[in-house]
């Protein structure tokens, strides 16, 4: 029986196989568990039971030294950087911690952070405390970045929160980087793989087929690399755009809050807005009536679409300007 290294469509097909199987474990672990402990329990457990369903589909075949059903679907099998043997136990443990496990504690890691960070920020400008966040207030994983946040300064929170939303918007760019390469190189599907050096051998069919396919995979790599580099062009363009109308506006804010509070020196009028505590700049009004400055009631709706006040909750785009307005 002819051998030989796995054509990229083989690997695609492998892929989508046991993406379809896993979901199938997932679903059918989610339906056991809302059936046994009701909806609710469901609901906060939802994503550590389809981590057990991954680990335990992973466990059952890749770690116990049998193919994965994607990998029986298109007759192929795992081997080392070799090509000659199996791969080791650890490269198969590391591998389905790299799939599994570290994608699970990354997103639970980030978002906990992120709550972490928002949470700081609004007990200092509203003092008040935001209500528990359900199950996530009980992990350890929260716990541990909870400590990790109250020891930093505002600067270094700052940062931290800026360095969250990089990470967070590079990770999909690194994700279709991975896919763009596998397309042109025809290995390595999975970036947990290329970093465990596990890759597959084929069984059976005929090479000149993978050899026809693998042009057209590489062609639709080019194009994918190239829709990455004109995707990152234009957020770096946008981000540019964004630090140079901060910038501006900053400015332009300045010199109106100089010239509002030469005015309010003049007719001993004074307005304070709830939210910085200082003069009204540019008075907005939401749709409750609540009257703030422009620049701090857009940046409370980047995360809640509510008045500060009284909680009514409203649209962003509700928001009214209150041009010229003096009081």
């Amino acid at each position: 029986m002819a051998a030989g290294p796995a054509g990229p469509a083989r690997l695609v097909r492998c892929g989508q196989k046991d993406e379809l199987y896993r979901s199938g474990l997932r679903s059918g672990a989610g339906t056991a568990l809302h059936g046994l402990a009701g909806a609710k329990k469901w609901l906060e457990w939802r994503k550590e039971i389809e981590l057990l369903s991954d680990v335990a589909y992973f466990v059952l075949t890749t770690l116990s030294g049998y193919q994965t059903l994607g990998e029986e679907y298109v007759n192929i099998v795992q081997v080392d950087s070799t090509q000659k043997r199996v791969p080791s136990f650890l490269q198969r443990a590391i591998f389905i911690s790299l799939h599994t496990v570290v994608p699970y504690c990354l997103e639970k890691g980030l978002l906990h952070l992120e709550r972490e960070l928002q949470t700081e920020a609004d007990e200092s400008r509203t003092s008040q405390s935001s209500p528990a966040l359900g199950l996530s207030s009980r992990t350890l994983i929260r716990n541990w970045i909870q400590k990790q946040v109250g020891e930093l300064t505002e600067q270094q929170k700052k940062r931290v929160s800026q360095s969250v939303h990089v990470l967070k918007q590079c990770l999909p760019l690194l994700h279709r980087l991975h896919l763009a390469v596998f397309y042109i190189s025809g290995t390595f599907y999975h970036l947990s793989k290329r970093i465990a050096g596990i890759r597959y051998l084929r069984f059976g069919g005929l090479q000149d087929d993978d050899q026809s396919i693998r042009s057209s995979y590489k062609f639709l790599g080019m194009i994918s690399l190239f829709h990455l580099l004109l995707t990152i062009g234009i957020q770096l363009y946008s981000f540019k755009q964004k630090q140079r109308a901060r910038q501006e506006w900053k400015l332009h804010r300045n010199l109106a809050h100089r010239k509002n509070m030469t005015k309010d020196k003049m007719t001993g009028r004074h307005s304070r807005c709830t939210l910085c505590l200082e003069e009204r700049r540019h008075a907005t009004a939401t749709p409750c009536g609540h009257l703030f400055c422009w620049e701090c009631i857009t940046e409370w709706c980047n995360t809640r679409t509510e008045c500060p006040l009284c909680r009514e909750k409203f649209h962003p785009q509700k928001l009214i300007y209150l041009r010229h307005y003096q009081l």
